[in-house]
């Protein structure tokens, strides 16, 4: 029996947008508010994927942290627009194959319980194929435009995301530290809305993504064989890209794999595919993604504003 993976790395390329529509709040009940400007979210995950609960124009159901993508989504099953859309030669990207045409909602206000986001925007996209996958009642994505505000603290210890506001600069507006120790930090590169991590592979230096939602590495098949001989492959996956195409790909682990001399990983799941068509939708030249398995292996906080990756330390008793 195959198994079936849904990636949703690098999922939305910049758009013209014509079809509009305000919609109400949206709130999620089960925030944790710890001041005016820092909230903290369990979160459950679901095959790899981070999935917070969320209630939106009298629906409950779950949203997909991705940052790879760049606006908020909404599922177009559940959300009906009233708006015409007008044709236009834009379209969104995934890694398998293209999705033509994306609607667009204007968010009068987002709201995580107190804290509000003004002024944003959605896209309106078919996720239903997502949605039987996983077997959640799954409303949209949230992505770059959302998450890009705060200082994005993804832990997955304790299975929580904390989101504190930040200046222009980048600096949090709650003056309270982390209970946490900060052990490292490292910058990168914020290419539109992508983070482009400088990454090893030995002594080999690549360029890899950053994206929550991807629920496997991915390695370039294309890469160097200097690469490729550190990559174990063990079974062969179906992958559906967010157009609902399959294609099987070559998985196994990845190994030798760190930031820095201080920063490295144990062999991470990843599988090949070809990123020549996310790369050309970005405008980058990226070897990879990185993605649970990265998260797995380094409780991380993002700052958009500052370009910068800090890790959180693992309690002594980690499993």
């Amino acid at each position: 029996m195959r198994n079936y993976f849904f990636i949703i790395v690098a999922f939305i390329l910049s758009l013209q947008i014509f079809a509009k529509e305000k919609l109400n709040v949206i709130s999620f009940p089960k925030a944790e508010i710890l001041s005016e400007y820092t909230t903290r979210i369990p979160f459950k995950l679901i095959d790899n994927l981070i999935v917070i609960e969320a209630e939106l124009l009298n629906q409950k159901g779950n949203f997909i942290i991705d940052t790879g993508s760049e606006t908020l989504i909404l599922n177009r099953t559940h959300f009906k627009t009233r708006i015409p859309l007008y044709n236009n030669s834009k379209k969104t990207s995934g890694v398998i194959n293209s999705i033509d045409n994306p609607l667009e909602k204007r968010l009068r206000e987002f709201i995580i319980n107190d804290l509000i986001l003004e002024n944003k925007t959605s896209d309106v996209i078919d996720l239903s194929h997502i949605e039987a996958s996983k077997k959640i009642h799954l409303l949209g994505i949230i992505g770059y435009n959302i998450l890009k505000d705060y200082e994005v603290f993804i832990d997955m210890y304790l299975n929580q995301i904390t989101l504190s506001r930040i200046n222009s600069e980048g600096n949090k507006l709650d003056p309270r530290q982390y209970l946490e120790k900060i052990i490292d930090t490292v910058d990168f590169k914020l290419k539109k809305h992508t983070i482009v991590l400088e990454t090893y592979v030995n002594n080999h230096k690549l360029k890899f993504g950053l994206d929550t939602a991807a629920e496997y590495n991915q390695l370039n098949k294309r890469t160097s064989k200097k690469i490729l001989k550190y990559f174990y492959p063990s079974n062969r996956l179906m992958l559906v890209g967010a157009s609902g195409n399959k294609i099987e790909v070559l998985a196994g682990k990845l190994y030798r794999v760190r930031l820095t001399e201080k920063i490295y990983f144990a062999p991470m799941e990843t599988m090949l595919t070809n990123l020549n068509q996310m790369n050309e939708a970005f405008g980058t030249s990226l070897d990879g993604i990185l993605g649970y398995e990265f998260f797995r292996q380094q409780r991380t906080i993002i700052n958009y504003k500052k370009e910068k990756l800090y890790f959180v330390e693992y309690p002594l008793n980690k499993q």
